[in-house]
């Protein structure tokens, strides 16, 4: 099967081309780029992407799919479509699953139910402690010739700090990265959001800054000692960028990714939506002066990458008073829109610096062979309508807890390919 995408503007910053270009996929594969068939080639599917940006498909470093335990909430189905509707073509499912992901079945499970139900690309990541009890390592050589790429407790932070020496440590024969959720939770037991004058006002037990910070700057000096690969998920204080833009310029192996939310929502949020608990995340929403940092560090590459979180939950779950609705957002049809809007559109970013927090430095990290469009490559596709408004109104998720409903914003995916497959045409799910 050969297709052809023809009239867009290609943009590939990997290999740092940008220029309006064919696009000629066969057999799953990347083949070509460049004014290639003319438009009624025998046995060629031709798409018109005209007005339209044809870019490597976009890596969720970090979302969560629920499966398996609560498929009430999510499904890897319907996490796989919801991620087709915002353009990814490879998602990474965090363990914090009912039970663990810290063997290999729980693995295999994934990966096999992935393969028959799934519509995008799933890679699993194992978590390090068994049971993420942070007590006693998980067999994390045994989940990694299973197929892991990536190990990690979130959701839990490890708070021993010789487990994640450990952790490090072992992982550096394996050259995958320990992702860690950072957060000392002696400082954040029973807090509900940012620390600071609004949490005061609003009578909400607080969760201070310095409860994510001490534990990057912990895990920052142990990646130092053990010289492992460490990637920091959903950073979230200014101070925690100062501290990875430090450790990078030290030579230490540090990555780090953030989330929509917290270059776009600030702690304000909570009191004016009225204790809306699609406000409520961990970490969670900070202040105006974060989130300044968080996207002055995307802008300088102390952040590498840009992630959803993804984290979907009940209606009735989230219809709770404040104090005990779960923390978490669901973020796999918003991101893109987000980035564009927030970030793109406000001069913060250009599209291939955007291009590279969401696909190439993913794939990077966590050393995945797509991220680009190179001739050979997985034929991993998502085009772009840069132009397009939608005022978000539903989703894909079967899980609709988000603080971004009824708002307008601009720049969604209009397709998506996996391994040549067209899953989404001109908005329109076809799987």
């Amino acid at each position: 099967m050969k297709i052809l995408i023809r009239n867009g503007v290609v943009c590939d910053p990997q290999n740092k081309f940008e220029k309006k270009a064919d696009l000629l996929i066969e057999n799953g594969k990347i083949r070509s780029i460049g004014k290639i068939l003319p438009a009624r080639a025998r046995g060629v599917r031709t798409i018109d992407a005209r007005n339209r940006m044809v870019v490597p498909g976009l890596i969720d470093i970090h979302c969560h799919l629920r499966e398996p335990g609560r498929e009430d909430e999510e499904t890897i189905r319907t996490a796989t479509r919801a991620a087709v509707k915002g353009g990814f073509t490879s998602i990474c499912s965090m363990p914090n699953t009912q039970p663990v992901i810290d063997s290999v079945s729980g693995v295999k499970f994934v990966l096999e139910t992935a393969r028959q139900e799934g519509v995008v690309n799933v890679f699993p990541v194992g978590a390090i402690t068994k049971g993420s009890l942070g007590q006693e390592l998980a067999s994390i050589g045994k989940m990694k010739q299973a197929g892991i790429i990536a190990i990690s407790d979130d959701g839990h932070p490890v708070m021993n700090a010789v487990i994640m020496r450990r952790a490090l440590e072992y992982c550096k024969m394996f050259d995958i990265p320990v992702i860690s959720h950072c957060e000392d939770t002696n400082l954040s037991q029973n807090g509900e959001m940012n620390e600071g004058y609004i949490s005061t006002v609003l009578g909400l037990k607080g969760i201070p800054r310095q409860a994510e910070e001490i534990m990057v700057a912990r895990d920052i000096a142990l990646a130092e000692l053990t010289g492992g690969r460490l990637h920091i998920a959903h950073i979230s204080t200014a101070r925690s960028v100062d501290l990875v833009r430090h450790a990078k310029k030290s030579g230490i192996r540090v990555t780090a990714e953030t989330a929509p939310h917290y270059f776009s929502l600030t702690e304000e949020l909570v009191k004016a939506s009225n204790y809306n608990t699609n406000t409520k995340i961990n970490p969670p929403l900070r202040t105006k002066k974060d989130v300044e940092a968080i996207k002055r560090g995307l802008k300088d590459n102390s952040i590498d990458c840009i992630a959803s979180d993804h984290a979907p939950h009940l209606a009735e779950e989230k219809d709770q008073e404040y104090k005990t609705a779960p923390f978490g957002i669901i973020g796999l049809e918003t991101t893109l829109p987000l980035v564009i809007t927030y970030l793109v559109n406000n001069g913060k970013l250009t599209l291939r610096d955007a291009l590279m927090k969401l696909s190439v430095n993913p794939a990077r990290i966590l050393n995945l062979k797509k991220g680009n469009l190179s001739p050979g490559s997985d034929a991993d596709v998502t085009i772009l309508n840069l132009k397009e408004t939608r005022t978000i109104e539903r989703f894909e998720s079967m899980s609709r807890n988000s603080p971004f409903l009824g708002m307008k914003l601009t720049g969604f995916a209009d397709g998506t390919i996996v391994g040549g497959k067209v899953v989404m045409l001109n908005s329109k799910l076809l799987v």
